[in-house]
């Protein structure tokens, strides 16, 4: 009888060219989605002090670093506004002439259909109490008044040009009032991505920065628990049957386990977002010298890949477009 042959796994890890052909996940430019910050009333990009090598743009920059993305093979950019001026609705969110809806205009003039131009549909920016809703007399978000508010912004953000909608409000039935608003005004083609596992991290802080936020308190009535798994996949499911095109799961790295219960089972394309405190950590760590910064940017991204990413938005999408090639 022949004897089994020996399995020696480490044969394979012996060169750097071995170790590239047998790597199980790969990380295209054509998977990232690069997230970027407009502000309204600034001449010049503004740096954001706690997110080293991030900026708010001004519409001029905005317009080379979409140009930048196309040339790179991104997938996609992500914006965001950054207005003047805030109300308690956040009347700046679908004006035409708002910073977001400006901005949306200008990057697909100049990226045409190279990339998917995305915009984040939510009123936090917007709001001069920084929730991501209409607040009622008591208090607290109004669920059912701030579905109106997103269905009038999701008409005016896919007049502006943009493909795709990122509805991350963390509404209860906003995929399905998005969508009808859409379908009413004539814009069925514009696809959804529903942030569906939205957790209220800890990990969002430098952000609160780059929208210069006026978010006091916290938005535990509508984000997820952090300690809660199933619920996760739930509301992606949810967000499924009302129509959503894409489901996100956020943060990334810290929702690797919900990441993979959604990639196991969605019909539709899911992607993970990693999110400003993530990228922070890594480039503080790595300016200290603790971590070799570069390496913990190329594993970080792959786990989030290998988890069961179809694409992840991040900070660092230019760079790893880049080393992808």
């Amino acid at each position: 009888m022949t004897p089994a042959p020996s399995i020696r796994p480490r044969r394979l890890r012996r060169t750097p060219a071995l170790r590239r052909m047998v790597a199980e996940t790969r990380i295209h430019p054509a998977e990232l989605v690069l997230p970027v910050f407009v502000r309204e009333g600034i001449s010049a990009p503004q740096p954001i002090a706690a997110m080293p090598g991030v900026v708010q743009h001004t519409i001029d920059s905005l317009r080379g670093v979409a140009a930048e993305a196309a040339a790179a093979g991104l997938g996609g950019i992500m914006l965001f506004g950054v207005p003047a001026e805030r109300d308690a609705r956040g009347s700046a969110a679908d004006d035409p002439e708002g910073i977001l809806n400006r901005a949306t205009r200008a990057v697909v003039a100049e990226a045409g259909d190279a990339l998917v131009v995305q915009t984040d549909l939510c009123l936090d920016e917007f709001t001069d109490h920084g929730h991501c809703g209409v607040i009622d007399a008591s208090g607290a978000v109004d669920n059912d008044a701030t579905l109106a508010r997103y269905a009038d912004m999701a008409i005016a953000q896919a007049e502006a040009g943009s493909a795709l909608l990122g509805l991350s409000g963390m509404m209860d039935g906003q995929v399905a009032a998005v969508r009808e608003a859409l379908d009413l005004a004539g814009h069925e083609q514009t696809a959804l991505l529903a942030y569906s596992a939205k957790y209220a991290s800890a990990f969002y802080g430098p952000f609160r920065e780059a929208v210069d936020s006026q978010l006091t308190g916290n938005r535990r009535g509508y984000q997820q628990d952090p300690a809660n798994r199933r619920e996760g996949l739930r509301e992606a499911e949810l967000d499924i049957a009302e129509g959503a095109d894409i489901v996100m799961v956020k943060p990334a790295m810290s929702s690797l386990d919900v990441l993979a219960d959604v990639a196991a089972v969605s019909p539709v394309p899911v992607w993970a977002y990693q999110v400003s405190g993530e990228a922070a950590m890594i480039e503080a760590a790595g300016a200290n010298g603790w971590i070799d910064r570069d390496a913990a940017v190329r594993e970080s991204l792959t786990s989030i890949k290998r988890a069961g990413a179809d694409a992840i938005l991040s900070y660092f999408a230019l760079e790893a477009a880049g080393w992808a090639r």
